[in-house]
């Protein structure tokens, strides 16, 4: 069984992928381990108030485990598992594929069209550059193909930056033919580019996004910057005009001082982008969402991302009904077999789950 079909009040013997593993200080001035268990359909919080060292030895971000325990929606805090018990997945126990989100086409598709983009561009030192970073050999090829867009609210998966920037990139090129005065090879360059400060700002491992140092202490937009404005100085007699349209859209790209850009975009290109980028992380959450959506349920929870809850038409349920039918049978089933191992009784008991989180 999937996340998404999970109902207040069920029963819980399943295998999940811990994404996060928090130690959190009580206000009694103990402790208290806060897991986010998920698999491709969303995530889940569980408290762990016991045994935080065994716990935390067992629930490595990026792991598989087996938990036993109770769904419940609590009116304050949301969905959650009262834990009752915390063990390794047994080998053959669970399918790694419906624990991990990914991009909905094919990487090799994706990196077909990005060549193909590539292979527009008329500016030639424009088309140096891209080269210099995404050709098959480039410096930033291989982070760029594998990392995520975002550790939360859109493609935060393996493979997520690559679909998003695509798609950011290919939607900017068609626009930039509907409206005058717009560079489209600076534009569509700014596009590919503006989000290269996410490879040294996050880290994924087997399903896992964290923040690093580098991306808490700079930025993805100082930390993107940098990269750039290094691999144009490597580049003979890059013009100065051409250098400054194409870091002003990735300085720019978040649209505003309070979200992050250290100006706001002051040139067509890079409104353009702003405006496109947007767009996709915004639609990208209708795409997490979507999948989080309960059988036979039209309208998601509230969601930060986009300030509402999202709609969605009955389609939803039939898009969703295909990769059920290829969840393994265990899996169907809500059953993991007993040979899970490690299993800890006491790991953490299910007293009062995320309600006392704010004690």
């Amino acid at each position: 069984m999937l996340l998404h079909q999970f109902e207040d009040g069920m029963e819980i013997d399943q295998v999940l992928l811990v994404r996060e593993a928090e130690r959190r200080r009580r206000r009694d001035g103990g402790e208290y381990l806060r897991l986010q268990l998920g698999d491709r359909t969303g995530s889940v919080a569980c408290m762990v108030w016991d045994e935080l060292g065994h716990v935390l030895e067992l629930a490595r971000a990026g792991t598989p485990v087996h938990v036993l325990g109770r769904y419940t929606v609590h009116p304050r805090f949301g969905p959650q598992i009262n834990l009752r018990s915390l063990g390794a997945a047994a080998p053959g126990s669970f399918d790694p594929s419906q624990l991990r989100d990914g991009p909905a086409r094919a990487v090799e598709q994706m990196e077909a069209e990005i060549r193909e983009l590539l292979g527009t561009i008329q500016q030639p030192h424009l088309r140096t550059l891209l080269t210099r970073a995404f050709g098959e050999d480039g410096e930033l090829w291989d982070g760029y193909r594998t990392a995520p867009a975002a550790k939360y609210y859109h493609q935060a998966y393996a493979h997520g930056l690559l679909e998003h920037c695509l798609g950011v990139a290919q939607a900017v090129s068609a626009i930039s033919a509907t409206f005058p005065g717009i560079d489209r090879d600076v534009a569509v360059t700014g596009a590919l580019l503006h989000d290269v400060g996410k490879l040294e700002a996050y880290s994924e491992r087997d399903g896992a996004i964290e923040l690093t140092d580098e991306g808490r202490l700079h930025g993805e937009i100082a930390l993107g910057y940098y990269r750039v404005r290094r691999l144009i100085e490597q580049i003979p007699c890059f013009p100065a005009e051409l250098a400054h349209a194409v870091e002003h859209i990735i300085l720019s790209h978040h649209g505003a001082l309070e979200h992050g850009s250290p100006v706001v975009p002051c040139t067509r290109e890079a409104t353009l982008v702003h405006m496109v980028d947007n767009l996709g992380g915004r639609l990208g959450s209708f795409d997490r969402l979507e999948k989080e959506l309960a059988p036979g349920s039209s309208w998601s929870p509230f969601d930060r991302a986009l300030g509402a809850s999202a709609f969605f038409s009955p389609r939803a349920e039939a898009a969703q009904a295909a990769p059920a039918e290829r969840i393994a049978p265990a899996l169907a089933e809500g059953a993991v077999p007993a040979a899970a191992e490690g299993i800890a009784p006491g790991a953490a008991s299910g007293r009062g789950g995320a309600a006392r989180e704010a004690a």
